[in-house]
């Protein structure tokens, strides 16, 4: 299974919308993906005092899920020249090396006139000091609130760029998998 993480907790977001489209991508070519939603799980609740706790049920699950995932599509929006904070505080709570070590991430960016390169950018940094692996083909929608119309890419091209990623990244995942490289096969130790 592949997590889609809609990476913003704002309510009617054009990441949610993005990261529905991505789902329908992966599905047109028959690889099980899932949708994580930043803004369904209860990250206000979340404090230096909650790690490891047990009351977190529901961001705890999301981790569970995170921590099986044959890879990640991280799905980040620009916030002031960065990712959403709450991305960084739900990432935080990961467990290393779990979460992180061997996971194949791709990455697609949305934001204004620069398509949420920095923000992209930044979480990379992230995922590859953590030893992830990182999927080369990122894409970028500029402008985002004008090219997504009710829940709708209007540009053909990036429609095609995007179904592209996914069956590219999806081959990426497989050949991570059979020379034994992805993080569950690290995980469960087994060896090819």
């Amino acid at each position: 299974m592949i997590e889609i993480i809609a990476g913003t907790d704002r309510p009617g977001s054009r990441t949610l919308e993005v990261a529905k489209l991505i789902h329908s991508y992966y599905q047109t070519i028959k690889v099980p993906t899932t949708i994580l939603n930043l803004a369904a799980l209860p990250l206000g609740h979340l404090t230096g005092a909650a790690y490891n706790s047990k009351e977190l049920k529901e961001v705890g699950e999301a981790i569970a899920r995170v921590n099986r995932a044959k890879g990640l599509v991280m799905v980040i929006p620009e916030y002031n020249g960065s990712f959403p904070g709450a991305l960084k505080h739900f990432i935080d709570y990961w467990k290393f090396p779990d979460s992180f070590e061997g996971r194949p991430v791709s990455f697609v960016g949305l934001g204004g006139r620069f398509g949420g390169l920095r923000a992209v950018e930044q979480m990379q940094q992230i995922f590859g000091y953590r030893n992830s692996f990182i999927f080369p083909q990122r894409v970028f929608l500029m402008n985002v609130q004008k090219i997504v119309i009710d829940g709708q890419l209007q540009d053909p091209f990036l429609v095609d760029i995007l179904k592209t990623q996914a069956s590219d990244f999806f081959k990426f995942i497989r050949a991570l998998e059979s020379e034994g490289l992805d993080a569950n096969a690290k995980l469960s130790g087994t060896k090819v």
